[in-house]
């Protein structure tokens, strides 16, 4: 075991440049961090020392502390689902259906509505703030369900916590998850409870957020780790986005900063096994083409990373990596098929560089499977003997 602890955060759809096949996707040109530096003159000096900004070029870059290079999807589609799947060593072929365009199929909503017994309004591609605000109102008068979709593969259902408890909305997102899955033209890769507080006008969507993803088709390197009585903890939306597979430890966490700071405090135990974190809210502001928010975010982080690799133990190795594009200067709210950064960082590294190009998300699975002794995975080959 080279590491006794690998960190794993993902910089949840921050890409750095079109894929090779970004054509089958509409996505030529996408380049979510390079777009942003291009609007926004990014302070981030801690991050440019890990490399971060020279994944966008693929420049060469002595002056750094970390290795660093990119990562090429192979996974169909450029979901959440589909982007850590591959991370973690799955392969899978099947593209999550989307709505986005169609909206979601009337037997789907009837169905619902049957099920429910309560009326669904909405049935459009949306941001949640805009659909809560403009529908709120109804759905306090009548106690029908907001039911829309992002610009991804999902169903969101929301409702004010006065109207439908909690308890109450989580079970008929999970009812309504099963039956998605009998159809494969219904298929979305989650259902995402959406509560919110606030009266007319003020509605505020809380931190209550929950998703209700398809179980992963087959077993990762998550599993494997488990099944070794390694440790496996989940930081923020991981543990959603493999329905518990793989997981010993989950903690909730819903903002950038609270990820942060529950990472921060995990450093501080002793365990052996990975730590896997997803940083959120860059997504979010990528959805609504928020340029300045999105930089903001990324200066953000770059305050809180000297703590974090301060944090970091001489055996303990740091990924940063990212599970698809965001870009918010392309037309439409969808992500974009793109590469993804990759950093690693450990104190004692003695010749960090730039290291060739990965063929696939996998590589950091195989990598971590090769670190811990596992089985390798089915895909992904590992770059561990490169980090010296």
């Amino acid at each position: 075991m080279k590491y006794k602890r690998i960190f794993l955060l993902v910089l949840d759809s921050l890409g750095v440049g079109e894929a090779e096949d970004a054509s089958k996707y509409n996505d030529i040109g996408a380049n979510t961090l390079g777009h942003i530096k291009d609007n926004y003159d990014l302070f981030i000096p801690n991050l440019k020392k890990l490399g971060f900004l020279s994944t966008i070029n693929m420049e060469e870059n002595k002056d750094i502390e970390a290795y660093y290079t990119i990562a090429k999807p192979n996974n169909v589609g450029k979901d959440t689902l589909n982007g850590h799947y591959e991370m973690v060593g799955i392969k899978n072929d099947k593209e999550f259906k989307a709505f986005s365009e169609t909206g979601i199929p009337m037997e789907l909503i009837k169905g619902i509505e049957q099920m429910t017994k309560r009326k669904v309004i909405g049935n459009k591609a949306v941001n949640s703030n805009d659909i809560i605000n403009e529908l709120g109102q109804e759905h306090m008068e009548t106690g029908a369900f907001i039911v829309y979709t992002s610009f991804d593969s999902n169903i969101q259902i929301a409702a004010h916590e006065e109207i439908v408890p909690i308890n109450i909305l989580y079970k008929v997102c999970e009812a309504v998850r099963k039956v998605t899955s009998m159809k494969k033209e219904w298929t979305v890769s989650r259902i995402i409870a959406r509560p919110f507080t606030g009266k007319p006008g003020h509605f505020k969507r809380t931190n209550d957020r929950k998703d209700f993803a398809l179980k992963p088709p087959k077993k990762s390197i998550l599993d494997a780790l488990k099944e070794n009585k390694y440790n496996v903890i989940s930081i923020g939306k991981i543990d959603e986005i493999f329905d518990g597979e793989g997981i010993t430890k989950k903690i909730k966490a819903t903002t950038n900063l609270e990820v942060v700071n529950k990472l921060t405090d995990i450093m501080d135990k002793n365990f052996t096994g990975i730590c896997f974190a997803n940083l959120n809210e860059f997504d979010y502001q990528g959805h609504l083409r928020n340029i300045e928010a999105e930089a903001k975010l990324i200066e953000d982080l770059d305050v809180e990373i000297p703590l974090i690799l301060n944090k970091l133990n001489m055996d303990d190795l740091l990924i940063i990596t990212a599970d698809h594009g965001n870009d918010p200067t392309f037309n439409g709210f969808s992500h974009t098929r793109e590469n993804v950064p990759v950093i690693m960082y450990c104190r004692n590294f003695k010749e960090p560089k730039r290291l060739a190009p990965l063929n696939t998300f996998a590589d950091i699975g195989a990598s971590i499977a090769d670190n811990f002794d596992l089985e390798k995975p089915e895909i992904g080959e590992s770059f561990l003997d490169q980090l010296k």
